[in-house]
């Protein structure tokens, strides 16, 4: 292999190189890009001119893709409900509901993550919510501290898997698939992992009760009035977002951008039911999801630039060759994706994964055949690309919580008491990870969890 046939694998060093600098993503992608096409045309292996039809693939594939105006508003919802009270009044009535069950507190943090996924697929947001209105809780009530940081991590990252995620929106658009699909292809994964969370708090709160003392019986309405007061409050509302939401697209009715703007509409709307509707409020709300909305699109960019070049330097072709030259198969191949996304997950984050990872093997990903393993599923489309996906999205998960560069640890971090150390966070989140990966292991062998929602529904 020539020099000049090696650009593609050196784009990629560059890239691991420097992404622990701390520059911007998207001033790296894009760089790395245009570097590495000036330097090929100084080599003669390419032409400059060829990069004219990059605002082409930036304003027509992206920045006027109809289906990505959808993430704004996802993001606005999420906000606006973070900050209108909404999550603390779930959290208590959760509380209520579970309080007689072993490692009850923990439980409804678990099933308040599970719910508010549904609202947002801002992680960072979510973590630093949920750590900031439970674990001062648990710690009160004597939990265990590696439990309770634990079960808050993972709760919080499960947005980035269960629908409406940003994140599932993002690879839809890079995979070209429908995006209600992959919501409904991620509806069961997803309630997969917040299973193994439940039980794995269960059984290990059953087994060592000391770890999570049970809540006192004085929390919560004293008279069945009360209680269902507390229903129709803090339970009701969110809930019946989510279902409107998604119950829009998944019945036909409504595309993913204009459920978003329902959505958008919604939160609203019960911020104003919840008195927290102020005009500071909607300041801080519509910055914060303007920068974040910035943010990812900026990413966009670059990475577009990124894989541009990518292709034109013969990128997919070397991939090709190689995997021919290794002679793993089907499985092979996949399996050794999974652990790569897995490894990259230590130390970097799921946009840039995603945007790097998918445009370049997901082609390669839709060649390959694995016989009967994915047999009468046929009827989704693209079989194998949409599986694939899903995949992705629950190692992904992972990506929030493994060292020494999970975001979700140093969010979580942030806020918590000064008695919670960073060994806590580290020692907590173990058993989850492990947890992801035995989910993942069973998408895997049983593609039926993330295929038979969607085959069931769209046929």
């Amino acid at each position: 292999m020539t020099f000049v046939e090696a650009l593609p694998l050196f784009m990629f060093v560059a890239l691991g190189a420097l992404l622990f600098t701390g520059f911007p993503v998207a001033f790296i992608l894009g760089g790395i890009g245009l570097g590495f096409a000036f330097l090929a045309q100084e080599l003669g292996a390419f032409n400059i001119a060829r990069l004219a039809i990059l605002p082409n693939r930036i304003f027509g594939g992206t920045m006027e893709n109809p289906v990505l105006v959808a993430i704004p508003m996802f993001i606005y919802m999420g906000t606006m409900l973070e900050k209108s009270g909404v999550a603390k009044d779930l959290l208590h009535c959760l509380q209520v509901l579970t309080r007689r069950v072993p490692g009850g507190l923990a439980l409804s943090v678990t099933l308040m993550g599970t719910i508010m996924a549904a609202t947002t697929g801002i992680i960072g947001a979510s973590v630093v919510m949920m750590t900031l209105l439970a674990l001062p809780v648990m710690l009160n009530r004597n939990y265990s501290i590696p439990l309770a940081t634990g079960t808050i991590a993972s709760s919080g990252t499960l947005g980035i898997l269960i629908p409406p995620s940003i994140m599932l929106v993002i690879m839809s658009d890079l995979m070209s698939i429908p995006v209600g699909t992959v919501f409904l292809a991620a509806i069961l994964p997803g309630l997969l992992l917040s299973s193994l969370y439940c039980l794995y708090i269960l059984v290990t709160c059953a087994r060592n009760p000391e770890l999570a003392p049970p809540l006192p019986d004085d929390i919560g309405p004293q008279s069945r009035g009360e209680f269902w007061i507390m229903i129709f409050r803090s339970f009701v509302p969110p809930v019946f977002l989510i279902v409107t939401v998604l119950g829009s697209i998944f019945g036909g009715i409504a595309t993913p951008t204009e459920a978003a703007g329902v959505g958008a509409v919604g939160a609203t709307l019960l911020a104003a039911l919840n008195r927290k509707l102020t005009l500071p409020v909607l300041t801080e709300v519509c910055e914060r999801s303007a920068l974040t909305t910035a943010m990812l699109f900026g990413i966009f960019v670059g990475a577009t630039c990124f894989s541009l070049v990518f292709r034109f330097l013969g990128g997919e072709a070397l991939i090709d060759e190689f995997i021919l030259w290794a002679g793993v198969g089907p499985w092979g191949i996949l399996l050794v994706l999974m652990g790569m996304i897995f490894l990259l997950g230590f130390f970097f984050d799921w946009i840039e994964i995603t945007l790097i990872v998918l445009p370049v093997f997901g082609p390669i990903v839709a060649r390959l055949d694995f016989g009967m393993h994915l047999a009468g599923f046929e009827g989704v489309g693209e079989v194998a690309l949409i599986w694939f996906t899903i995949l992705v999205s629950v190692n992904l998960q992972t990506s929030f919580l493994t060292p020494p560069f999970g975001f979700a640890l140093f969010y979580m971090k942030g806020v918590a008491p000064p008695g919670v150390t960073i060994q806590h966070i580290y020692r907590g989140i173990i058993p989850f990870v492990l947890l992801q990966l035995f989910g993942l292991a069973l998408c895997l062998t049983f593609p039926g969890i993330v295929l038979w929602l969607p085959n069931a529904l769209l046929n």
